[in-house]
């Protein structure tokens, strides 16, 4: 008996080892068993289910209904399983455990299943899964839109498998001819290693020619979703290379991909490379047809709304790319553009260099133009894209971006060059060439778990350049660099400095401020001082400028408050603030706001050094009176009065103003206690500030909300600017309305009235409304209507009245299919002018697999000096995107 095992698990173990490629090892071991061998029995498992170990690629069982076969090969089977039950030593019962006959012949089937899905067998040959399958699921074909680059991670290409989990494996019968030395697994095969499943009707091994065939039904399931169907599948030599025949694949994005072949090979590995290196594989797809369209139900067979059709393509894992030869582009079966060659980065990729879709189109000031962008995928961290642009009109022009992502941080930097006409936009330079361009860059690091640090620098030759290669267009470019600390909700700190220029022709960068140093820190502790909360800043800055004002500020703030409740619900808030500023000055000048113009006068007394204290007080008390309103919610009136006190600080034209010139007087401030927007300039005196609220809050969510208040001062303040809304005893009227009864409307309205004549001083109107089924076929409708009034204010020029209004109109829809149409046009007018200020429109389109857009947008913006038009003023954009391939874009105007 002893001798019966020795044999039986010499035959097992020889199969095992020929199953995974060892011809010699296998030989050696056969020698033991060869008696048994000699048989030349055939073996048949019925029902057999059962899991490969990755580490010795052994077959355990989990199940087996019945065991037959030649009638000595069931005697044989019947008297070992007795015998090894009874009377084996604890050797054999080691070998026997380790190697019965008909787990070693599973083993052999299973072995074959495990190289086709790349598993742990072929795992000394350090391949995966897309390495050994010809053909392996290509993903989704990704847009032709670059990519951000990604956080650092491992390098791009198919989802990495666990070479060491088991390959569990089911089947309705596995046969081994040892005669033929070929292993075959029927029926319902099905094999699946950690998320990957394969299935097909017949798998069969052979061991002669190291062939692995699967036929029949063949699909392989990848884990992110993506399935491959096959009508046959033939591996070559170590399973890594073969063909498969009849294919059909499933992608990511709704990708759909057929061929009648795919053809794939494997370079070897340089010498020395290590193991797991990615080895370069090369699939050669032939008559392929790709699209990322749905069929039509009611016709399947009738062509999608496009397909990209080819003769051959291949796809090269080590380049990251498929390239097609002799493809062409149909729509709706008809087509309409032809190419020799075309390539896109692999799907397995997430991006890929080369060249995008081109934009061309025609403008006024370009001519006729073309942009070509080439994107260069660096690495996984970092990438490049080039857009050189030729025009008819205007010298070569070429633009960049580049991109990189840190562990700490990351870098962005748009920058562009070129030698350029501002001649033939009506300038003064009589049609005079001269170098332009211009960099947007940030960056962002972080030092530590407190401290980041960051850089910009933006700056441009004129805004007629930015304007005409239609980069974006700020009015006033900043290029800072920055280093700020946080701790918890506690403490903030940061230091910068700042340069600015001007961009318009009436701008003059030497009376642009050079902000540095600029520090601020601030405390807010977590404890409670004398009941209330507690926050501490201070702060420095310096201003030069190259002609005009320049100054040095140093300030330190403390504010405290605290909210209490009285037994009849009034709701009491006692706040205090305490300023310290310190100046040092040079060059100060004022401003003197008349009917139409400012003059600028000088201003020796803010010239030297000065520094001022201020305190300020204040008892806020507030009633909220709520009564139910059943089943339509509830009401709300708030009284709220606040007094306010402190000394008078006159007008305070002795100090230097930089940061409180903007002053908007509105409810939203209405209750500060410094009005002032900043430090500059300090509110002082005795004031009482009032208003009143009321609210109906429904069911729904819902609110209408009304806020109206005013000011008293005790004296007169001659801090604020005339029209400022603050300069008198009495302040102008402020109010805010909020209506929002439902989710499809929303209306909120500020206004501030003149507090003696009721003048109106400033509005701002803005109305949303979205109406859901109102017009057959239609969705959604979207109304929207602003109205915006302000009077002349000192820090604007030209200096005058802005009076305008704005209306808007959105429409969408989505059919049964699934496609999508959308629709918007709005529109500014200036009443002050009377001219149009804005107009613009889209239209588009979209499914699942195609866009089509169009903009339109005109600006009638002019230049102060000239009084022409900006360039670039208008645009026209019509966008022509195939999903999963790429986007082209056309440009007029």
């Amino acid at each position: 008996m002893r001798r019966a095992a020795a044999w039986a698990g010499g035959f097992g173990h020889a199969v095992a080892v020929l199953a995974r490629g060892a011809w010699g090892d296998a030989k050696r071991a056969a020698v033991s068993g060869q008696a048994c061998a000699a048989q030349g029995f055939g073996w048949l498992a019925m029902g057999a289910r059962g899991t490969v170990c990755a580490g010795c690629g052994m077959v355990r069982l989990a199940h087996r209904r019945t065991l037959t076969g030649g009638l000595a090969a069931a005697r044989l089977v019947q008297r070992l399983g007795g015998l090894l039950a009874r009377e084996a030593t604890a050797a054999t019962r080691r070998t026997t455990a380790l190697l019965g006959p008909a787990r070693w012949l599973t083993a052999s089937v299973a072995a074959g299943l495990l190289l086709t899905l790349g598993g742990p067998l072929e795992a000394q040959t350090g391949r995966g899964f897309d390495a050994a399958v010809p053909g392996a699921p290509m993903g989704s074909l990704g847009p032709a839109t670059p990519a951000p680059p990604a956080a650092p991670r491992t390098p791009a290409g198919p989802p990495r498998v666990d070479n060491s989990a088991p390959v569990t494996f089911t089947a309705d019968e596995v046969e081994y001819d040892r005669e033929r030395g070929i292993v075959t697994a029927r029926g319902r095969v099905e094999a699946w290693q950690n998320e990957r499943i394969l299935r097909a009707d017949e798998f069969s091994y052979d061991r002669n020619t190291s062939i692995a065939t699967v036929r029949g039904n063949v699909q392989i399931m990848e884990a992110d979703g993506q399935v491959l169907f096959a009508d046959s599948a033939e591996l070559g030599q170590g399973f890594r290379d073969g063909v498969l025949t009849g294919v059909r694949a499933l992608l990511a994005a709704n990708g759909r991909l057929v061929a009648n072949g795919i053809r794939r090979t494997t370079a070897p590995l340089p010498e020395g490379a290590p193991e797991n290196t990615p080895r370069q594989t090369l699939s050669d797809i032939s008559r392929v047809v790709y699209s990322s369209c749905n069929l039509c139900e009611r016709d399947p067979s009738a062509p999608p709304l496009w397909q990209v059709r080819a003769r051959t393509a291949t796809q090269d894992t080590a380049a990251q790319r498929i390239a097609y030869r002799d493809a062409r582009l149909e729509v709706y079966g008809v087509p309409v553009l032809y190419t020799p060659f075309f390539s896109h980065p692999d799907p397995q990729s997430p991006r890929g260099s080369g060249f995008l879709f081109p934009t061309v189109g025609s403008t006024r000031f370009l001519g006729g133009f073309i942009q070509t962008p080439y994107y260069w995928a660096i690495d996984e961290q970092s990438d490049l894209t080039v857009t050189p642009l030729f025009s008819t009109s205007q010298t070569p022009n070429v633009g960049a971006e580049y991109r990189r992502r840190f562990n700490s941080g990351d870098i962005q930097a748009q920058f562009s060059g070129g030698y350029f006409n501002p001649g033939t936009l009506g300038g003064s330079t009589g049609g005079k060439r001269e170098f332009a361009g211009h960099i947007y860059s940030r960056a962002r690091f972080h030092l530590d778990e407190n401290w980041r640090v960051g850089v910009e620098i933006n700056r441009a030759s004129s805004e007629q350049y930015l304007r005409t290669y239609r980069f974006e267009f700020r009015r006033v470019l900043t290029s800072t660099a920055f280093l700020e600390g946080f701790w918890g909700t506690e403490g903030y700190a940061r230091i910068d400095t700042r340069l600015y220029q001007g961009l318009r022709t009436t701008d003059n960068d030497r009376l642009f401020p050079i902000v540095g140093p600029n520090a601020y820190g601030e405390y807010a502790p977590r404890e409670r001082y004398l009941g209330g909360f507690l926050q501490v800043n201070a702060g420095l800055l310096g201003i030069t400028r190259l002609t005009g004002a320049s100054s040095q500020r140093t300030t330190l703030q403390a504010n405290w408050r605290r909210e209490e409740i009285d037994p009849v619900g009034g709701v009491w808030n006692f706040r205090m603030q305490g300023d310290l500023r310190g100046y040092y000055a040079s060059r100060q000048s004022v401003n003197t706001i008349g009917a139409k113009v400012v003059t600028t006068t000088t201003n020796n007394e803010a010239n030297g050094f000065h520094g001022d204290g201020n305190v300020r007080a204040a008892i806020d008390w507030r009633m909220p009176l709520v009564r139910s309103a059943g089943a339509y919610g509830t009401q709300t009136i708030e009284p709220r009065i606040q007094l306010v006190t402190g000394p008078n600080t006159g007008r305070q034209t002795r100090f230097p103003n930089e940061d409180s010139i903007d002053l908007e007087f509105t409810d939203a401030n209405l209750f500060n206690l410094n009005r002032f927007n900043g430090r500059d300039r300090q509110e002082g005196g005795t004031r009482v500030d009032g208003a009143l609220r009321t609210a109906w809050d429904f069911p729904n969510g819902g609110r209408v909300e009304a806020i109206a208040g005013r000011s008293w001062r005790i004296h007169r303040d001659a801090t604020f600017a005339p029209g400022s809304g603050l300069d008198r005893r009495g302040s102008d009227y402020v109010g805010r309305l909020t209506v929002a009864p439902a989710h499809w409307l929303d209306i909120q309205a500020r206004t501030r009235l003149d507090g003696e004549t009721g003048q109106h001083r400033f509005s701002d109107y803005i109305a949303s409304t979205s109406l859901n089924g109102v017009i057959p076929g239609v969705d959604s409708v979207g109304l929207q209507a602003g109205y915006l009034y302000t009077t002349p204010q000192s820090y604007l020029r030209p200096l005058r009245t802005r009076n305008e209004v704005m209306v808007g109109v959105t429409a969408n829809t989505r059919t049964a299919s699934g496609s999508n149409w959308r629709f918007g046009v709005s529109a500014r007018y200036d009443i002050d002018i009377d001219r149009p200020v804005l107009v613009q429109g889209i239209a588009g389109y979209e499914d699942e697999c195609f866009i089509l857009e169009g903009r339109f947008v005109r600006r009638f913006a002019r230049d102060a000096i000239t009084r022409q038009e900006y360039a670039g003023n208008t645009i026209f954009l019509i966008r022509l995107g195939f999903k999963t391939l790429g986007e082209y874009g056309f440009r007029a105007l």
